[in-house]
């Protein structure tokens, strides 16, 4: 069985390239830097010939609203038809825990087009709504800062190791079509707040951490339990104490 992975070579791409050829398929990184581009249409039939399964992973490089829009709209208008063309038979998308609730986000109203290309192609389909990996942390703080505090809205969120979402999607390239999302996120649920708090103690950043009811996520205004699961179908093993006590994930 022939798998593309779009965005191959990212974070939970390069990590599911790996597990897929470990386990012994045929499989295909797929990114600009080897000649695989969506956005331009470029390689994309070339690169589907034979393909069973497409696995995409990829990211916007810009969360700027037109930016990243034009890119999951332009990027699956390409890919869905030039998937049907080749006779793909299933076609997996990474997508977000809680994006219709967060669709005063730029970057939430993107993922939704690209969820709703998918769902409108009549190619069979698995979207896994995952929550946010452990490695986001910093850019939590970053997007949070503001006068040298990091404020964060009162809510809970249940984050998860990139290795354990990589495996999960491996998984679901082998198995059969959903036809529907599925739930994923992390094993435990923490405070945001405390979450934040974690990772600075561990990372020795010296952070002024606040929590604000009004306080806003990605510029989405969110409720308690918007960025943890309702239904999950798998809960990633590993926990953040034992991931964040690791020198290599200290940044």
């Amino acid at each position: 069985m022939k798998i593309v992975v779009i965005g191959g070579t990212g974070l939970i791409g390069s990590q599911t390239v790996a597990l897929l050829k470990a386990a012994g398929y045929d499989v295909v990184a797929a990114s600009p830097n080897n000649g695989v581009n969506t956005l331009t249409g470029e390689g994309l039939t070339e690169v589907l010939q034979g393909a069973q399964v497409v696995v995409d992973l990829s990211n916007s490089p810009s969360f700027e609203d037109t930016a990243v829009m034009n890119f999951f709209k332009t990027a699956n208008e390409n890919l869905m038809p030039a998937e049907k063309a080749a006779g793909v038979q299933h076609h997996i998308a990474l997508s977000v825990v809680g994006t219709k609730n967060l669709q005063a986000s730029g970057y939430f109203r993107a993922k939704q087009v690209q969820e709703d290309l998918i769902q409108a192609s009549g190619i069979p389909y698995t979207i896994v709504h995952a929550t946010q990996f452990f490695e986001f942390a910093g850019g939590i703080v970053y997007m949070s800062t503001a006068d040298g505090k990091v404020t964060l809205p009162d809510a809970n969120i249940q984050p998860i190791a990139s290795k354990d979402v990589a495996a999960f999607m491996a998984q679901t390239a082998v198995a059969q079509p959903a036809n529907a999302i599925l739930e994923i996120g992390g094993p435990e649920k923490f405070d945001m707040a405390a979450w934040i708090k974690q990772y600075a103690e561990a990372t020795g950043k010296n952070l002024v951490i606040e929590t604000d009811a009004n306080a806003l996520y990605s510029g989405a205004a969110i409720e308690a339990d918007t960025l943890t699961t309702s239904n999950a179908v798998y809960l990633g093993p590993t926990k953040y104490a034992d991931w964040i006590a690791e020198p290599a994930n200290q940044r």
